[in-house]
C-alpha cells in the first residue's frame, strides 16, 4: 500500500504513574512481529513523564537517538560529557555507537514532559560515540517544513549516520503543504498534535503513516498540528 495508516489507538500503551508511553513499534515490554520499525525508523515513542522523575541512568549501542520535545522541558546527562536541559525547539541527537550511558529526566517539578523518542539504525555499527544538539526557531518550521536532522548536515541540521533526513512542520488551521518523495525513497509522517488530512485521508494526533511508492505528499491542517516527516532510503 502506498500510504499505510497506523492509528494511536493501535499503538502499544504503558502507564507507569510517573510515565505514560505510546510505542509506534515493539518496544520494551510491546511486541508486535509486524510492527517492528519501517525502513531504517526503528523506535517512535511518544512519553508523558511526571514532574520530578524520569529515566535514571541507562546505555544504548548502536543506535541514532534524537527527541523532539512538545511541551516542558527534559534535562539530559550522559557520560560523553553533555548537560543540557531540551525545550520544544532544542533538538538532541545521540549516536550511540559502541556504547553510551545517559539519564533523561522531566526539569519541571510542577507540570508534565511531552515529547517523541526516536531512534533510528545507523549505516555503520561500532561508531564513536558522540553528541549534537542545537535550537531550530519557531520561524524555521512556521507553515513549512523545517530540516532538523540530515545525512550530510545541510542547512544548519544536525549530521546523521544514515540516509535519513527529519522535518518539522508547525502549521495553522486550512494551511496545506506538499512534500516530494524521490523515486526509491520512503517516508514517514507523525502527527504530535492537531488534525490534518494526508492525500485525502484524516490523520489525528498520535497517528502515523508509512509511506511507499508515492512521489508527493499533500497536508492540508484541519486544525492546528505539528508534524514530524521522516525521509528514509
Amino acid at each position: 500500500m502506498p500510504i499505510r495508516i497506523r492509528r494511536s489507538a493501535q499503538r502499544g500503551f504503558f502507564d507507569h504513574g510517573w510515565l505514560k508511553t505510546f510505542h509506534t513499534f515493539s518496544f520494551g515490554q510491546y511486541y508486535d512481529a509486524e510492527q517492528m520499525g519501517f525502513r531504517s525508523l526503528r523506535v517512535l515513542n511518544e512519553d508523558f513523564i511526571s514532574p520530578g522523575v524520569g529515566f535514571p541512568l541507562h546505555s544504548h549501542q548502536d543506535m541514532e537517538i534524537f527527541s523532539v520535545v512538545l511541551e516542558g522541558g527534559l534535562s539530559h546527562q550522559d557520560d560523553i560529557g553533555n548537560g543540557t536541559i531540551l525545550r520544544p525547539g532544542k533538538i538532541q541527537l545521540m549516536s550511540a555507537g559502541q556504547g553510551v550511558t545517559h539519564s533523561e529526566y522531566n526539569a519541571s517539578d510542577k507540570t508534565d514532559a511531552h515529547f517523541l523518542q526516536i531512534w533510528i539504525l545507523p549505516h555503520t555499527r561500532k561508531l564513536k560515540p558522540s553528541y549534537q544538539e542545537k535550537y531550530f526557531p519557531p520561524e524555521t518550521r512556521h507553515n513549512q517544513w523545517g530540516l532538523i536532522i540530515s545525512n550530510d548536515g545541510r542547512d544548519g541540521s544536525l549530521h546523521i549516520h544514515q540516509d535519513v533526513s527529519v522535518y518539522l512542520a508547525d502549521l495553522d488551521q486550512d494551511v496545506q503543504l506538499q512534500k516530494e518523495i524521490a523515486e526509491g525513497r520512503y517516508g514517514w509522517l507523525q502527527v504530535a498534535e492537531g488534525k490534518l488530512d494526508l492525500n485525502g485521508e484524516e490523520l489525528e494526533a498520535g497517528d502515523g503513516a508509512a509511506i511507499s511508492q508515492t512521489s508527493a505528499l499533500v497536508v492540508r491542517a484541519i486544525k492546528p498540528s505539528k508534524l514530524v516527516f521522516l525521509d528514509l532510503n
